[in-house]
């Protein structure tokens, strides 16, 4: 049998991704100048990028599943829940480093950090931090 072009790619990690879509319903594949352009991706236009071979009887089947756009699906399984604060029942959370400036300013008084840091969320609403 012999091997064609399904697709190609800028960047090696994007033709492992495709590959292991492939994999997934049982289409062999090889990829080709993963190794080259992995060492200098400055080579990757001239090679015609890291290209994704399929055998010739898997063609059609794997350009249909390469075509696919699964992104809504991700987006339905990984919704993320939103976090309330306990002190005021507030959505507007941001991820917070408490004490991180202290301990910068020791650092570069002393160097050596003494505080406390303490890694949590920050309440946009009531500035309450908290962690879960």
């Amino acid at each position: 049998m012999k091997w064609i072009l399904v697709q190609s790619f800028s960047f090696p990690c994007e033709a492992q991704i495709a590959k292991s879509q492939l994999y997934a319903v049982g289409i062999n594949s090889r990829i080709e100048n993963e190794h080259t352009i992995n060492m200098d991706w400055l080579y990757s236009n001239a090679l015609g990028g890291v290209r994704l071979l399929v055998l010739e009887r898997d063609f059609e089947d794997a350009k249909k599943l390469l075509e696919q756009d699964f992104s809504d699906a991700v987006d339905e399984v990984f919704v993320e829940e939103k976090i309330r604060c306990p002190q005021c029942q507030s959505q507007h959370i941001v991820s917070h480093t408490h004490g991180k400036r202290v301990a910068y300013l020791l650092f570069m008084l002393l160097g050596f950090p003494l505080s406390k840091v303490e890694h949590g969320y920050l309440c946009q609403s009531c500035h309450h931090f908290f962690k879960l």
